[in-house]
């Protein structure tokens, strides 16, 4: 090539170069409009996103249930947002909850996928709690059900269960003396064993290591995958194949399943189809009965599924809630002393709380119920996904749309509660001092998907809390600053921040 020619050979380059920059550009645009451009007429208000990543930089994905309320004010009660190429809607406020949760439950029944839970549902099985709508679901959620109440949910023998359990709880803040100490695990352990007697037909020391160490992990599961990292997942599902803080994500879950999976392998030595001891037990005769049925639910990896989730169920958010209801305890020492009039009063000293006496003492329901509300536990609901074009509040909702039941506005609706923001027993007692119930209040969602551990977390909030109320008083120790509920961590709940506590015997 002459000399000459060059600097004509470089322009020539320079402009291909150019106009295939140009070329990808627009191709990118196009394609990312024809992702997030709405999928009908009259769809929801939002806030207009950016091209690739929507509205996520509008969120904050440590605290999404705050900017979901700001959204809220500003859009209305159902929001339409986009997370990356994924539409969302936002519903807001008890109305719109109970229109799509509760009266048109099968239309907002579906589960998205969800990147969190790729590895794990291929390993695993759907389970339950993010199984797609349809006739898996139907048929394992029935099984749950009925193999529950086999097992005692709802029945006095699982009641006498829990109590003995309250008493070993009791017996470990005893050992502690009245020195400060934060009751986390301690409160974990209990409500987990409770869980572990019906699926695993065991319990476990407090000291157990593997077992602590299992339920470290699923509270790191639980963490990760709620807060930054899961979110981020959720929203680019590719970065899954990079390196990252995301993969401990996957790690945690991998050891979560080979702890459940060593105890089906022990199980499936030893079960009997005639005399099931338990939940696993139970499962394993449903399936070898089912074994020649075509498609079929009953299959081993979903049984570690399953297994899983009722673990989740039954062991996260009761744990919580009761760690919430002893802050809360500390922090409002007049409340304590109120609950500690009705126990003594309806109970006595001597004999042990029942479930039967729950009618009998509005006040301490009452508290367990604000703690609920107030701790907005779940603050969030799990993401549903629309089963078939819908309507909700006027709004068309196109098939296969990922929808956010943000329940936090329900627990904190200004138009229902008298004080939403403050620790207030009253919001569920009439003027006569009795016990009222109240439809806003969703601390286990509601309609198809309502937790599958409703009953027996009831159970367990009332029997724990008084059976620790009856014995003892909480309170702030000497020297130490005062804890504050104005702050929380969230993960796939929302939890109180680290604290510790003084155990006095009554």
């Amino acid at each position: 090539m002459e000399l000459s020619a060059f600097p004509g050979f470089l322009f020539s380059v320079f402009d291909r170069f150019t106009v295939l920059t140009v070329f990808f550009t627009v191709f990118a645009l196009a394609l990312d409009y024809m992702k997030r451009r709405k999928k009908c007429q009259n769809y929801p208000p939002g806030p207009r996103g950016l091209p690739f990543i929507g509205n996520i930089h509008q969120v904050d994905l440590n605290n999404p249930h705050l900017s979901f309320a700001k959204l809220w004010k500003k859009y209305g009660d159902v929001v339409g947002v986009q997370f990356g190429w994924s539409n969302k809607v936002i519903l807001n406020g008890y109305e719109t909850l109970k229109e799509a949760l509760v009266k048109k439950s099968e239309d907002f029944a579906d589960r998205p996928d969800l990147a969190i839970y790729k590895d794990m549902t291929e390993r695993v099985g759907e389970g339950i709690i993010f199984a797609r709508y349809g006739q898996w679901w139907k048929e394992q959620r029935k099984f749950s059900l009925l193999t529950l109440r086999n097992f005692g949910l709802g029945k006095k023998s699982l009641e006498m269960r829990i109590m003995e359990e309250a008493g070993f709880l009791n017996k470990e803040f005893e050992d502690e003396k009245g020195r400060p100490f934060d009751p986390h695990f301690i409160i974990v352990c209990a409500t987990s064993n409770i869980i572990c007697s019906i699926v695993f037909g065991k319990c476990f020391q407090y000291q157990d290591q593997t077992f602590l160490g299992f339920l470290k992990i699923l509270e790191e599961i639980f963490e990760l995958e709620g807060a930054f990292w899961g979110q981020l997942l959720n929203t680019f599902p590719f970065i899954r194949h990079f390196p990252g803080p995301h993969n401990k994500i996957f790690e945690s879950q991998k050891k979560a399943i080979d702890f459940v999976q060593e105890i089906v392998t022990e199980h499936k030595k030893s079960w009997d189809p005639n005399e099931p001891r338990d939940f696993i037990d139970a499962f394993l005769a449903e399936q070898e009965k089912k074994k020649n049925v075509p498609g079929t639910s009953f299959l081993e990896n979903n049984l570690m599924g399953t297994v899983l989730d009722l673990f989740i169920a039954g062991t996260e958010t009761t744990s919580t809630t009761l760690r919430w209801g002893l802050l809360y305890m500390m922090l409002h020492p007049d409340v304590q002393s109120k609950v500690h009039e009705e126990i003594d009063s309806v109970v006595g000293k001597e004999r042990k709380p029942t479930l039967e006496d729950r009618e009998e003492m509005p006040y301490t329901n009452a508290v367990i119920h604000e703690t609920q509300r107030l701790g907005n536990i779940v603050p969030i609901s799990l993401p549903h996904q629309t089963y078939r074009d819908t309507e909700i509040m006027g709004y068309t909702i196109p098939k296969g749309t990922t929808i956010i039941p943000n329940l936090s506005s329900a627990m904190f609706d200004e138009n229902i509660w008298s004080t939403p923001h403050q620790f207030n027993p009253g919001h569920f007692l009439n003027s006569e001092g009795k016990f009222v119930k109240q439809e806003a209040f969703l601390p286990f969602s509601a309609g198809r998907r309502v937790c599958l551990g409703e009953q027996l977390a009831k159970t367990e909030l009332f029997l724990f809390f008084t059976y620790m109320l009856q014995q003892f008083t909480f309170h702030v120790p000497e020297n130490e600053s005062r804890p504050s509920y104005m702050e929380a961590k969230y993960g796939t709940t929302l939890s109180p921040l680290p604290y510790r506590l003084c155990a006095k015997l009554r």
